[in-house]
């Protein structure tokens, strides 16, 4: 059975729920190659103090780990939020073949919104970009975790 795009945000929205439960802004990832998810990461820069601690990095990491070797030419990376500057450039850098998003982001996004770094012509390598796969339960877990965050500090 070959799984669809929605199979597998499903799995980077469990990553965002235990962003979610730590605290952090809930964003999960995964990366798949061959049907297989070889990373995964949420956000953790509050845990870890880390400013690059993104769901991203974190999975794009965890995938060159268990395949050894940092090129992730045959793999897809699903993240439940559009990817900002500094995840687009690891994107490229990692040579995905393509992302898959959630919920785009107009103020940071950089697979489409604000910038399309991950399609600029100008780089040797072109990742291929679908956005808004489960973009209502991505967003949903932003906006819950938002509210419940203003209501805490009132």
């Amino acid at each position: 059975m070959k799984q669809d795009h929605a199979y597998w945000m499903k799995q980077a929205l469990v990553q965002a729920g235990k962003a979610f439960a730590a605290e952090e802004i809930p964003v999960g990832a995964i990366v798949v190659k061959d049907g297989k998810v070889i990373g995964r990461g949420y956000n953790q820069r509050e845990q870890l103090n880390d400013p690059t601690a993104h769901a991203e990095v974190i999975a794009i990491t965890a995938a060159a780990n268990t395949i050894d070797d940092w090129r992730l030419t045959d793999s897809t990376l699903y993240v439940t939020k559009e990817p900002c500057p500094m995840c687009a450039g690891a994107i490229v850098n990692a040579r995905l073949r393509m992302v898959v998003f959630g919920c785009y982001d107009e103020e940071a996004g950089c697979c489409g919104s604000l910038y399309q770094l991950c399609g600029d012509p100008r780089f040797k390598t072109k990742v291929a970009v679908k956005g808004g796969v489960m973009e209502e339960q991505s967003l949903s877990i932003i906006q819950e975790f938002f509210v419940k965050r203003r209501t805490k500090s009132n």
